[in-house]
């Protein structure tokens, strides 16, 4: 193990690195950072200390290495010794530990008691016992899958806990071509060292929330258990210093790289993924599955021309999932009638085209847009922000950004499934981009009718993006127009276009640090605040449905990610003022997790704002290539009618002011009051008259002709009143009996 302090190499043209070798691979301090320490735990089979990285870097160490030979018998505290007495040397500190890696928590815990923590593992334990198959023993194989494999696991899991905390972690396993491809004699080596990639690729994926990353190298190095399988000068060739860097990298803070897999020897590097052949159905619907079908296609199973590289277990499994929706859908396909498959695909999307889904109405009030308002964040300790979740402020409005809520029924409720020509397996489709344009501001409640189009279907290969327009009308009047791009996994290569004038396109953010960076911690319960607004979908709060998609845990919609940047814009370039935002266009990246922190970076070209935001925690995109368009800076001050046009309650105040100067004192004396005036229209102050009374035109219409009592409307915050509240029970008098139009 080690904790290190030491200046960054990568800058260097020819970087100095460790090169003590353990097992077949690098045992080395992979720490190199910028003003940080940073722990790693590694055990080390060392015969060849470096000399040259003690130069260079300041070490804490603490060295795990049980000191046996390379069949794992014997044990010493020589060679962790003699790495500690060298650090030591070069003015570092070191710890010695020589427990096995079986005890994992005894290995982690010398590294924490010396240091205090704990950044990177690099597993490095091994032994060898070869034999061929027929002659391995149970102790043979039990001792390899021992060190190896339950070492790697229990050391690993020693210091997880430790590194989920400080949310930092690197971790190295140190597999071998053996397990990769194979080879004579080693069954027990080759099994435990593919069970270590195996082990590596879960951990990536169950760490990157926590910025834990794990990758696997697969290295040729000399060292004291090689050099009884390898000759010398081979060995001599093959230094540690050749596999080091490679380490060094992979742990560095800056490197992104997470679940890879590196060959690595003698000064080269290569990454290895997996590849599968296109394959070939070889059943159809309601008939059996036969050998003599598998033979007859065997060819063309094991064609690797124009092969896929699927890079997880999501797009593995979708692949089969997509097998059963073509055998279902078409009434089986064989591998012989594969270009007719195509042909019926091609046309089958192609007839989507222009396809109208049933129109439906969206009917929202002020509750609707508040909760909306909430589920992206808008809270009250922000004053600006209770003009979205305070029906009864002066400028309620609706965010602009509730327009994807009265577009998105089309996509809940499973119209696109009834669309002849398109196939849609649900579990397997993915938001890829939405774009939403307001002509108008949303009205604080209405009832709103939608239209929704497939507007073109595209093949990317890997998928189909189908891209759907939604159109909403109040009456006749566009209110607003959503476009939502679909990604269907595994649904493509049929032979259509890959791109199309109808979609409206993402935009790169602009080559330079943002004008302005906003950050927000979403809330643990923020997935289960949002999905009220209608996405009901349970991947977003099921623990359960998330794991079979591939999730440790329910993520965040993308859509509630996208609420959050846009309301983050319209704070920062437009003061909240609804009337100016025009449209927003936004591509999503990845996932998010309720709890993590959002930071949108903004960058102001003229009237579009560029943005994208991360997640605070591991630096990942989530929402790239994004923009809001804003109209420009109007004079929004308020106007008399005089300046502004005529108000309706202009009106009812000269029919008053008209009455009052016939009856005047006797109404006076029984009101007994003074009322001030604020009448609004749009959001914004229309008139004033001496009183204190704030009301749209709307309402105060409402209130004079008797459809709205005064009271009710001051409790539903409709009506504002300062000073002595149950005055405005003396209003209905005044505006029953000399207001009458």
């Amino acid at each position: 193990m080690a904790i290190l302090e030491t200046p960054n190499l990568l800058g260097r043209k020819e970087p100095e690195t460790p090169g003590p070798s353990g097992g077949i691979g690098p045992s080395l301090c992979p720490g190199f950072c910028r003003k940080r320490s940073v722990s790693c735990c590694f055990q080390n089979l060392c015969n060849n200390p470096t000399e040259k990285i003690l130069s260079q870097c300041r070490f804490f160490v603490s060295m795990n290495d049980l000191g046996g030979d390379f069949k794992g018998v014997g044990k010493g505290s020589l060679a962790a010794d003699k790495v500690v007495e060298e650090i030591r040397r070069r003015g570092g500190k070191a710890v010695a530990n020589y427990d096995s890696v079986e005890e994992g928590e005894k290995v982690v815990k010398t590294a924490l008691d010396a240091f205090g923590r704990i950044d990177v593992v690099v597993n490095n334990a091994g032994i060898l016992r070869d034999r061929s198959f027929a002659r391995i023993s149970d102790e043979d194989w039990d001792i390899i899958h021992r060190v190896h494999l339950r070492g790697s696991f229990q050391v690993t899991r020693a210091a997880w806990e430790h590194m989920r905390k400080q949310k930092y972690g690197r971790i190295i396993m140190t597999s071998s071509a053996s397990g990769i491809y194979g080879n004579f004699g080693q069954a027990n080596y080759g099994a435990a060292k593919l069970g270590l990639l195996g082990l590596a690729n879960s951990l990536a994926i169950e760490g990157r929330k926590s910025n834990i990353h794990c990758n696997t190298i697969a290295p040729n190095a000399g060292s004291r258990m090689t050099q009884t399988v390898m000759p010398e000068d081979l060995v001599e060739a093959l230094k540690p210093e050749y596999v080091a860097p490679l380490v060094l990298w992979l742990c560095h803070e800056s490197c992104e790289e997470n679940g890879g897999l590196f060959e690595v020897g003698a000064g080269w590097i290569g990454k290895l993924r997996w590849e599968r052949t296109l394959g070939a159905i070889v059943r159809q619907k309601n008939h059996p599955m036969t050998p003599e079908a598998v033979k007859a296609n065997w060819k063309k199973i094991c064609d690797f021309e124009n092969a896929s590289k699927p890079q997880s277990i999501q797009e593995s499994t979708g692949s089969i999932i997509e097998v059963l929706s073509k055998i279902d859908s078409e009434g089986g396909v064989s591998a012989n009638h594969t270009s007719r498959a195509t042909s019926i695909a091609t046309s089958g999307f192609a007839g989507a085209i222009g396809q109208k889904l049933p129109p439906f109405s969206y009917v929202y009030t002020e509750l609707e847009a508040i909760m909306y308002a909430l589920g992206v964040g808008a809270s009250i300790k922000d004053p600006k922000d209770l003009k979205f979740i305070y029906e009864g402020s002066s400028d309620f409005s609706c965010l602009p950004t509730f327009g994807v809520i009265i577009g998105q029924k089309s996509m809940m409720g499973g119209g696109l499934a009834e669309i002849p020509g398109l196939s849609i397996n649900f579990a397997k489709v993915l938001h890829g981009e939405q774009y939403l344009e307001l002509y108008k501001p949303l009205p604080r409640a209405g009832k709103l009718k939608c239209e929704a189009v497939v507007a073109d279907v595209l093949d990317k290969g890997s998928g189909v993006v189908i891209i759907m327009d939604v159109y909403s009308y109040s009456e006749k009047e566009l209110i607003c127009h959503n476009q939502f791009s679909l990604f269907l996994v595994g649904s493509g290569g049929f032979g259509g276009k890959r791109t199309s004038d109808k979609v409206k396109v993402a935009v790169a953010i602009p080559n330079r640090p943002p004008d302005a960076v906003l950050t927000d911690t979403t809330s643990l319960n923020q997935a289960a605040l949002y999905r009220l607004s209608g996405d009901w979908n349970p991947l977003h709060i099921d623990p359960n449905f998330a794991s079979l998609a591939g999730f440790d845990k329910p993520i965040l919609h993308g859509l509630c990610t996208f609420g959050f940047s846009a309301r983050r814009v319209l704070q920062q370039f437009a003061d909240n003022d609804v009337s100016r935002f025009k449209a927003i266009k936004a591509r999503f990246a990845k996932p998010v997790y309720p709890g993590q922190t959002l930071q949108t970076e903004m960058w102001k070209e003229g009237n579009r704002i560029h943005f994208q935001t991360k997640v605070q925690e591991t630096g990942d995109i989530v929402i790239s290539n994004a923009y809001v368009d804003l109209a420009p800076t109007s004079d929004t001050s308020a106007k008399t009618p005089s300046e502004g046009g005529k108000l309706q309650s202009t009106l009812v105040f000269e029919e008053i002011g008209r009455r009052l100067k016939d009856v005047g004192p006797e109404v006076v004396k029984k009101v007994n009051a003074v009322f001030e005036w604020h009448i609004t229209k749009g959001g914004n102050i229309g008139a004033k008259w001496d009183t204190t009374i704030i009301l749209s035109d709307e309402d105060f219409m409402e209130v004079v002709l008797g459809k709205l009592d005064p009271q009710k409307a001051f409790f539903s915050g409709r009506l504002k009143a300062r000073g002595n509240i149950m005055l405005s029970q003396k209003l209905q008098m005044i505006l029953k009996d000399y207001a009458k139009l």
